[in-house]
């Protein structure tokens, strides 16, 4: 097994995620998909993509994998939970965060970070998806824009709608009746996501916000909940280039290590 480079997967249950480094720590290609009805079609294109875009036989390199679908991944040689790999990868990136959101499209969690990368406590919101992507997903279907322009939709209010509900399936008929009475739909949208990130700041509290903070997941790339966190946390959020990749590039590090 060669130790030139090593592999991170991480398999959400919404993408897929892939990353592979050199021995410096840089990163060589990444790639993410789809995850799908198929972990190991998803797996399989994901390291078929990393080959080709590295240029390199990938036959003998060390994989390790992160994710709800980690257990599944035939070709990984370590399993390691996205709490860890999420801490070293956003640490890598910029070691002086102390704490990370992350969140995803069907979970979120909070991580308190600390010396060389190590998570010291938590906080997940995995049993409701009123704080994650899904909750988006819903909401602009109800609304009839696309998730891409659901953010930037929101930004446009000058006077958010409340919805008092926390759960999915109460605030999908809370906006449904807001639609009929004619409120506008910048201001539901704005609506939505305040009462997104207000859940996730109660969530960020539990662990206890200390600055510097990072966001990541496919939502930190949403304009609007970024806004409404870091009002509501009153503090600066740093964003990662492709925020989806931490958690692989966490697990792409922790295959190059012999312990952690």
């Amino acid at each position: 097994m060669t130790k030139e480079y090593g592999i991170g997967l991480d398999v959400g249950s919404t993408t897929t995620k892939g990353v592979i480094i050199n021995q410096n720590g840089e990163v060589v290609a990444s790639y993410l998909r789809q995850t799908g009805a198929s972990v190991s079609a998803a797996v399989q294109e994901v390291i078929a993509t990393l080959r080709e875009k590295s240029g390199t036989d990938l036959e003998r390199v060390p994989v390790v994998s992160t994710g709800y679908g980690r257990a599944m991944v035939d070709s990984a040689h370590r399993a390691v939970t996205e709490i860890t790999c999420h801490s070293i990868g956003v640490h890598h990136l910029n070691p002086e965060i102390n704490l990370l959101i992350d969140v995803g499209g069907q979970d979120s969690k909070v991580i308190r970070i600390g010396d060389n990368g190590k998570p010291i406590d938590f906080e997940l919101n995995d049993k409701c998806s009123a704080g994650t992507g899904r909750f988006l997903e819903v909401m602009a279907r109800v609304l009839g824009v696309s998730i891409e322009n659901l953010g930037p939709l929101a930004l446009e209010s000058s006077k958010p709608c409340s919805i008092s509900s926390t759960c999915t399936v109460f605030a999908e008929s809370e906006v449904i009746g807001r639609i009929g009475s004619g409120e506008k739909p910048q201001d539901i949208a704005a609506g939505i996501h305040k009462a997104m990130a207000s859940k996730i700041s109660t969530l960020s509290r539990r662990v206890g916000v200390v600055e510097p903070v990072a966001i990541t997941g496919g939502v930190a790339k949403n304009p609007a909940f970024r806004h409404y966190l870091s009002k509501q946390l009153e503090v600066e959020l740093w964003v990662p280039k492709i925020p989806q990749l931490t958690g692989a590039l966490g697990a792409a590090i922790m295959s190059l290590k012999k312990s952690f």
